[in-house]
């Protein structure tokens, strides 16, 4: 009988393997058939996702900011009963509970016959800046999970928290300060250019204020509190209950310096044409904002990887 055949295959041999020199070959000198140990596959870095985009990436970008501003949209208002309705609602309440009080106490405003209207005109641009400082801050940690994705940045969580805050926030107080002209029949001679130049004022101090506090925040949690005691008087000392020009030449001094005051005298002027608020500088106002929002952007750009891994 023929011994049977060596059903192993050789050493070195095999299938989709050639016998012949070089490297791991079976021919080759030292180290014949060892396989060549292969490198492990390297997962996306976490960083990747930081990088800046390139010059064609403005869609990317638009596509990323939109989906951005749809997420909080369904977050914060669609899994709530009523919805937007309830960013219409808190600041009329607001106002309402302040036209009261003070009607108790006063027999009329600081300007013309309305509380009502009064107290409208410098808390809802007051309230725009409030709300877009306190979102954009906050943008970075609202959008965290998200940021780890390559074609999401910090810059897009931003702006995108900046424009839709805005929107709603010019929305409402459109919707409160037509609503309250209607109610009340009053007979007021509206001029339009300072009240958009107050919101634009607002609009650009929010930003500046946010970005700035998003990085503070990110590094610093306890600057969270901080800045929250710390800013607790603002609502009082930024012209919203009393007007500028009542107030103590001292305390003007003071004042001057906190640009709120700036932005409410500018809603005033517009809804009262017998008021000038000759104390509103634009170019301090304007300088402020760009400073705010000139660091916190170059403070971003250096730390954003350090807030987002901690």
């Amino acid at each position: 009988m023929t011994a049977p055949a060596d059903i192993h295959p050789r050493k070195g041999s095999g299938p989709g393997k050639r016998p012949g020199k070089g490297r791991g070959s079976a021919g080759g000198a030292g180290g014949a058939g060892k396989p060549q140990a292969v490198p492990p596959a390297l997962e996306p870095s976490p960083q990747a996702a930081l990088k800046p985009r390139s010059v064609g990436g403005s869609f990317v970008a638009f596509r990323a900011i939109t989906a951005l501003m749809l997420r909080e949209m369904s977050t914060r208002y669609g899994r709530t009963p009523g919805g937007y309705l309830w960013a219409v609602l808190e600041p009329l309440g607001a106002i309402l509970v302040l036209s009261l009080g003070f009607s108790l106490m006063l027999r009329s405003p600081p300007l013309g016959t309305s509380f009502l209207l009064y107290y409208a005109t410098g808390y809802t641009a007051f309230n725009l800046y409030q709300s877009l400082s306190n979102m954009v801050a906050r943008a970075v940690d609202f959008s965290r999970p998200l940021l780890r994705y390559p074609a999401v940045t910090w810059v897009d969580a931003l702006t995108a928290r900046f424009l839709l805050n805005s929107l709603t926030g010019i929305l409402v107080s459109a919707l409160l300060l037509g609503g309250i002209l209607i109610s009340l029949d009053t007979r007021v001679v509206l001029d339009p250019v300072p009240v958009v130049e107050a919101f634009l004022l607002a609009m650009l101090l929010g930003l500046g204020v946010g970005t700035l506090n998003a990085v503070l925040m990110g590094l610093f949690p306890i600057w969270e509190v901080a800045w929250s005691v710390a800013t607790r008087p603002l609502f009082i000392a930024s012209g919203v209950l009393f007007l500028y020009d009542d107030m103590p030449p001292t305390a003007q001094k003071i004042l001057w310096y906190n640009p709120l005051t700036h932005v409410t005298g500018l809603m005033h002027e517009g809804f009262y044409p017998i008021y000038r608020a000759t104390h509103v500088s634009f170019a301090y106002v304007i300088l402020f904002g760009l400073v705010t929002l000139t660091m916190g952007a170059l403070l971003m750009g250096r730390y954003h990887r350090e807030i987002l891994n901690r």
